[in-house]
């Protein structure tokens, strides 16, 4: 039987996508991937639909590092709204509950945001895609169903403050992977002494990306018009997410063997942890890790570092 050839074509890369609010994280991959007539897409950890900003799409072999992505840590601008909470923890939720704000100074401010810095546990919200006896959270809840959830161990690297207008409270969050940005935002207007949820929430930060190279929806939908060259400028290369990490050079003949699938010792490398691999002309082979014994063994190979059809 034939082999079905898949559909779209072979476009590789890393677009950092500036999500608009009221688009789900899928429906902007899709909507990418239409663009670009990818064959394969994938996107880094989902925003929320009310949520703007970095959302790293990756096209073709760079989904083979959007675990990378998914791993790192991310930086958000989240405007809280005091004194009220949500069933949802944003303001798509209804209002369950309301208290007083307290008289507020920065420095007041300061101060608790200090006591959720470092690690710290978090309860997941009902409202998320944690998985209870195989069913999503967020499935239970809209059916007005609330379980028991076991808190999770997160890392704050910073909590700066950026505005206080009462109500609305401005700060900038810098977290591990698996921070959920309206449960701080609940538990910080708790420890403040009133109740609190997301009115605004903007990502500004995954990995080693920012966002000064965003790229709108309109942007690409402009590209798209002018022809394939133009929407592959808007593209990152693959070795972009992933310079947090060593490099290592590999002669003709290890960059051989480690197409092979074959670890391969190359002089000077790091003695442990991954390492990105490029062959001695600098093209990008992928990502290898260090055995024990020293040597480079190739874990994510890529068929081209930035290659179109």
């Amino acid at each position: 039987m034939a082999r079905r050839r898949a559909k779209g074509r072979n476009v590789n890369g890393i677009l950092l996508l500036d999500k608009p609010a009221g688009m789900t994280s899928n429906e902007a991959l899709q909507a990418v991937k239409r663009l670009y007539f990818a064959r394969k897409a994938g996107h880094t950890g989902s925003l929320d639909p009310l949520a703007t900003g970095l959302l790293p799409i990756c096209l073709g072999e760079a989904t083979k590092v959007s675990g990378f992505l998914l791993d790192a840590d991310k930086r958000y601008r989240v405007r809280c709204r005091l004194g009220e909470r949500t069933t949802t923890g944003d303001t798509e939720g209804e209002v369950i509950a309301t208290a007083p704000v307290p008289e507020l100074d920065e420095a007041r401010i300061r101060e608790v945001l200090g006591r959720f810095t470092g690690e710290i546990e978090q309860v997941p919200p009902m409202y998320s895609a944690v998985k209870h006896e195989g069913q999503r959270l967020y499935k239970l809840a809209r059916e007005g169903v609330e379980v028991e959830r076991q808190p999770r161990r997160i890392r704050i690297h910073a909590l700066e403050l950026e505005g206080w207008q009462p109500p609305f409270l401005d700060i900038d969050v810098h977290c591990s992977k698996g921070t959920y940005v309206r449960t701080l935002a609940e538990d910080i207007a708790r420890a403040l002494g009133t109740e609190g949820h997301v009115h605004a929430l903007r990502r500004t930060g995954v990995g080693p990306y920012d966002d000064s190279a965003l790229v709108t929806l309109d942007e690409v939908k402009a590209a798209s018009e002018q022809g394939r060259e133009a929407l592959d400028a808007l593209l990152q290369p693959i070795e972009s997410a992933l310079m947090q990490w060593p490099d290592v050079h590999l002669t003709d003949d290890a960059a051989f063997y480690v197409r092979q699938g074959q670890p391969v010792l190359v002089p000077h490398a790091p003695t442990s942890g991954w390492v990105r691999m490029y062959r001695k002309d600098s093209d990008f082979l992928g990502m290898g890790q260090i055995l024990d014994d020293g040597r480079v063994a190739p874990r994510r190979l890529m068929a081209a570092s930035r290659g179109r059809e």
